[in-house]
């Protein structure tokens, strides 16, 4: 940075300048004095201009770690912390005019005592913060039907169907350290991991297209595992957790959370009529091949059934054969069973 490097130089300068008069000040000569003066300028600027790279790298690094230590300060801590500062000094007050009294008091007893006092309190805050939320402000934005979404259920990838058949109603919300965490896997040596985390990565491109996705940037670094901080978002945005992990399910609801399984989702939608399940219809009339009957079951499903006509208008015993799902509904394929028809009984 160009600022930095001029800060550098100038500091050199200035360097230069103190020396100079401090220098000055004995029996040298005015004009001589003048030359040390600027000469001793001249060379702080030199070497601040020769220390200012590797100045600007140290500067670098120092400002990354310190932009990743307060990135990941969450509310609470900030929120105990000050609350721990507040308490120390309240308390450093009374002590010094406790100690003022004593024959050997000095303020330099001031500091020292504020000093211990606000490592133990604000360290004790930190610990339990907690205890703490009430004071913090709130770090994320509070959107009532919200969904969460977790890893699984990205790489999963049927979100995407749900999304186009508009079945995921309100704002789908990523969190930052999702995203993280999908970026580790798309870059991990293992090829399953490395397949699964770049599959992730595409299916938020594609839901991105289909419908708007909002990124909370939130983290707490209090929290080690992902599905802590899912359940403190959700908590906190009061949204729901789309998850297939069954394990976090049980947790996210014993905190009061509204869960949403794909899984589950897909297994109460499974067809209930199986390959090899019997049914007893009545055939209405035939089909589109030669020989098909047609009957319905009483929710409306269609049942094809082969060689089904010579059975028309009385209830028949037929095995399912196949079960299909089609853009109007199930339709269901059958064959009467090998001893003809039956009545119901």
């Amino acid at each position: 940075m160009l600022a930095f490097r001029l800060f550098i130089v100038g500091v050199g300068l200035l360097v230069g300048w103190a020396v100079g008069m401090l220098l000055s000040s004995g029996s040298v000569g005015e004009g001589l004095a003048l030359v040390n003066t600027l000469s001793l300028m001249m060379a702080g600027a030199l070497t601040g201009f020769l220390l200012a790279p590797r100045g600007e790298k140290l500067a670098g690094r120092w400002l990354t770690a310190f932009a990743r230590w307060y990135e990941k300060l969450s509310p609470r801590t900030v929120a105990a912390a000050t609350f721990g500062l507040i308490v120390a000094l309240l308390l450093s007050v009374l002590l010094g005019n406790l100690l003022r009294g004593l024959p050997f008091y000095s303020w330099v007893w001031n500091v020292l005592v504020t000093l211990v006092l606000a490592a133990f309190f604000v360290s004790f805050a930190t610990q339990h913060a907690d205890a703490f939320g009430a004071f913090a402000f709130p770090s994320v934005r509070r959107k009532p039907g919200s969904k969460l979404l977790d890893t699984n259920v990205i790489i999963d990838g049927r979100i995407l169907e749900l999304a186009r058949a508009g079945f995921l109603e309100g704002e789908l919300v990523v969190p930052g350290f999702i995203l993280r965490e999908l970026q580790v896997l798309a870059d991990n040596a293992d090829p399953q991991k490395r397949t699964r985390g770049k599959r992730g990565l595409g299916v938020l491109e594609e839901l991105r297209e289909i419908q708007p996705i909002r990124v909370e940037d939130w983290d707490d670094a209090t929290l080690t595992t992902v599905d802590d901080k899912l359940i403190r978002l959700a908590r906190d945005t009061g949204g729901k957790l789309l998850t297939n992990d069954g394990n976090l399910r049980k947790i996210a609801k014993l905190h009061g959370l509204e869960v949403l399984s794909i899984h589950e989702a897909a297994v109460a939608l499974k067809p209930q009529i199986q390959s090899g399940d019997h049914l007893t219809i009545t055939i209405t009339k035939g089909g589109q091949q030669q020989g098909q009957g047609v009957g319905y079951m009483d929710d409306g499903t269609m049942v094809v059934v082969e060689d089904g006509m010579k059975y028309r208008g009385k209830p028949t015993r037929v095995q399912v054969i196949n079960n299909v799902q089609t853009n109007v509904g199930r339709m269901i394929f059958a064959r009467a069973e090998k001893d003809g028809n039956g009545d119901a009984a």
